[in-house]
Order: C-alpha cells, then sequence, then structure tokens
C-alpha cells in the first residue's frame, strides 16, 4: 500500500486564488482530494495590495477547498511571484581539512554558505538555495558527495532572492486566519515539478507560466536549473490593451480575449466581425477580428521578447535546448500561442504531461493549475530528501528568517 502525504499548496494569483489538497504518494501518483478557487481581487503583478479585500477571496477559495477535500486545513505550502523576485547562479569551494577522511553534511552546510556569500540588494532576503553540480576533486555533477574521499568540494548554487517586505506581507496576510505556512516557494520552480519531466530537464528545457500580472519562467540545463525570474506582464496586460483600443469595459475586453481571441492571423473561414450584445452599462459594439488579434499578438510578442532579453543577460543556453519549451499558466491557452512562442524563442513548443493524478482530473489537470498541483509535488520532495528534519524545525527556521532579518533559503535538487 503506498504510503500518503497529505499537502496543501496555495497561488495568491492577480487573476485568481487557487488553494489544492492533494495526497502526494509514494508511487509518484497524487490524488487531487480537493480544489477552492475564488477571483483574486486586492492582489497585483502577484503581490497584495490589499489586506482585507484579498483576505475575503482566500477565505472564500479555503472554505471551498475544505468542502470539497472535507480535511481542515491548517497549514500551506505557498507559492510567491513578482519582478521583484532575481536569481543568480553562484559557486562555492571549500577544502577538507587532512584528519578528516570523507566528506560529511557539515561540509555540505558549509559549501552552501559559500555559495549564498553573493551581494543582493540590502532590503532582499534568500528565498532558495538550489544545488545545481557538486564537484570533489574536479569530479563534475557528482550527485551526492556526502561519505565520498576528497580534499576539494565545490559546488554550484541556484540563488533565488526577493524583497523582504513584499514576502513578509503575504505571510502575514495568511496568518490572519490563521494558516501556517509550511515553506515558501516561486512559482515556477513549483509549477516544474509537474510540467517538466525528468527526461525534459536532462535534455533542457524552458518553462513559461503566464499569469494575469506576471509570468514567470525557469529553464533546466542538464538536470539543474541554469535561469530563473519574473517579469510585470501577464493576460491581463493584453486585456488592458483590448480595453483601451477598442474602447470597451476591461471585463468585455477579457470575455472577448478568452472566448474570440488568437494571435494567428484571421482564417478564411472567420467571420471578420465580431459583434458584442449590449446591456445596461454597455452599448455593444462591432469588433473586427483582425484588429483584435493584433493587438494580442503585439502584447505577447513584447512580453516573449523581454523574457527572452532576461535569459539571455543570465547566460541561459537557449541554443541548447533540446527538451523545448513549455506553457503553462491561465493566459497559455489562447489560440496560436505556441506558434508565436516557437517563432520568438526558436524552440520547439511541447505539450506539458503533468505527473500521474488521480482524483478530480477531469477538471483540474489543466496548464493554469500547474502552480498549485506543483507545491504538492514540491512538498513530498523536500520531505523525502530531508527526512531528518520535520516540517516544524524547516517552519519554525524559515519564518524566524523572514521576520528576525537572517537568511532564508531552501535546498531541492532540480
Amino acid at each position: 500500500m503506498p504510503r500518503s502525504n497529505i499537502y496543501v499548496g496555495l497561488e495568491i494569483g492577480t487573476s485568481k486564488i487557487c488553494v489544492v489538497v492533494g495526497d502526494a504518494r509514494s508511487d509518484g501518483t497524487i490524488k487531487i482530494l480537493g480544489v477552492g478557487q475564488a477571483p483574486s481581487r486586492g492582489v497585483r503583478k502577484g503581490e497584495i495590495v490589499d489586506f482585507d479585500t484579498a483576505q475575503t477571496c482566500l477565505q472564500d477559495a479555503l472554505v471551498r477547498a475544505e468542502d470539497r477535500s472535507d480535511i481542515m486545513i491548517r497549514k500551506v505550502w505557498l507559492a510567491i511571484t513578482g519582478p521583484h523576485i532575481e536569481s543568480c547562479n553562484n559557486p562555492g569551494l571549500i577544502r577538507i581539512p587532512d584528519d578528516q577522511s570523507e566528506i560529511t553534511e557539515d561540509d555540505i552546510e558549509e559549501v552552501k554558505e559559500q555559495a549564498s556569500n553573493v551581494a543582493i540588494p540590502p532590503d532582499n532576503i534568500f528565498l532558495h538555495r538550489i544545488i545545481r553540480h557538486y564537484y570533489v576533486d574536479g569530479q563534475q555533477k557528482v550527485l551526492n558527495p556526502v561519505g565520498m574521499l576528497g580534499k576539494k568540494l565545490e559546488a554550484d548554487y541556484h540563488i533565488v532572492h526577493g524583497i523582504r517586505s513584499r514576502i513578509q506581507n503575504t505571510v502575514r496576510c495568511l496568518r490572519e486566519f490563521p494558516l501556517e505556512v509550511e515553506d515558501i516557494v516561486f512559482s515556477p520552480i513549483a509549477a516544474g515539478q509537474v510540467v517538466l519531466n525528468r527526461e525534459a530537464r536532462q535534455q533542457g528545457a524552458l518553462l513559461l507560466d503566464i499569469g494575469g500580472g506576471t509570468t514567470d519562467y525557469v529553464l533546466y540545463e542538464s538536470s539543474a536549473i541554469a535561469a530563473s525570474g519574473s517579469v510585470g506582464v501577464g493576460g491581463d496586460h493584453i486585456s488592458n490593451d483590448l480595453s483601451i483600443v477598442l474602447k470597451i469595459p476591461m471585463s468585455r475586453a477579457e470575455k472577448l480575449k478568452v472566448e474570440h481571441g488568437s494571435v494567428l492571423p484571421v482564417a478564411g473561414d472567420e467571420e471578420d466581425i465580431i459583434r458584442l450584445a449590449g446591456d445596461t452599462t454597455f452599448d455593444g459594439r462591432d469588433v473586427q477580428r483582425e484588429v483584435l488579434n493584433d493587438v494580442i499578438r503585439a502584447r505577447l510578442t513584447e512580453n516573449f521578447e523581454l523574457v527572452k532579453k532576461r535569459l539571455l543577460a543570465q547566460g541561459a543556453p537557449l541554443e541548447r535546448l533540446a527538451g523545448g519549451l513549455y506553457l503553462c499558466g491561465g493566459s497559455s491557452q489562447l489560440r496560436g500561442i505556441d506558434q508565436l512562442a516557437e517563432e520568438v524563442f526558436g524552440l520547439p513548443v511541447r505539450r506539458s504531461n503533468f505527473s500521474p493524478m488521480t482524483g478530480l482530473t477531469s477538471n483540474f489537470e489543466n496548464p493554469q493549475y500547474a502552480t498549485p498541483i506543483g507545491l504538492i509535488r514540491y512538498a513530498q520532495r523536500v520531505e523525502a530528501e530531508r527526512p531528518a528534519r520535520g516540517p516544524f524545525a524547516r517552519l519554525t527556521e524559515k519564518l524566524s528568517s523572514l521576520f528576525s532579518g537572517t537568511r532564508l533559503g531552501s535546498t531541492i535538487i532540480g
């Protein structure tokens, strides 16, 4: 009988707040026990800007998740996003004492601290210190050096950091319920746990998570994270452009985008005009399909080019990503987006195959739920890779770090 662990993933996005309760089993499957979501208000670009309003929306999502899963939620794994989050790769090196026969866990912690000795803005705090590769006496890509003989231990880490106060605000909002935060995870790293399989990570792959207010990305090379980040442009910006250009309410622009939008040229069998019916607050309007598609394509092209520029500045090896490009997030479902992404990045776009799931999969095996479901897989991996430390110990360490001014950061192998 597979051992089960129940975890709760929470994503506070610009467009929606989503809570997923999942049973992560030791045979590799995730059973979705319940999902609760609510329209997101009081949130801008993935960050809380109105506590009271955001808490009301979060309460709605939590209640729905509890009702559907029949589980009282007290602890969550929290996804964080926002353009304030940055990353870099940095090495660490230590020499093993002559009187020491083998590499120990203490040596791993010491080399991690060496790798974390990187300058970040004074108002920022470390979110993740993720191992990329170990080297023992020049031997490359050692998976686990503990117990090996050697005199020089090197480690290459991917460092993710963000503005402390913005992260604190989200955690404080949750504490009002009260909810305990088991861990804080950068959104695309969570999404990658279910969108990218082992082969894609090994071959090299880029994941883009296109939400309402941000586009997050993570790039893997040889099974290790090579780059990650977030830009403050998402699907809501497309809707806003449509509202301005077509002179229609924002709500109508969003609906028009979802129901009729495409980044492709107008096909011969499509009507040239889309008729928007009027109501008590809107007189109605005829919209040219060509204009609609042109506006969507222009904004998405700009967004993709911005992400590509960031990746190239981080030294990302786009030309070596045999695994291709994966899209997730609510805005990834726009028609023709695959073709545009392939044009901009020069990479084949692959369709994600979520990790094996059971339970409520018919409605929720969908790219827009990649992050909250990915949090469940991430939680399972963290627990498995750090069996000696319970979740309470980790929670105490991370949150005391977050609110006391010391360093914060978790480690998980790509």
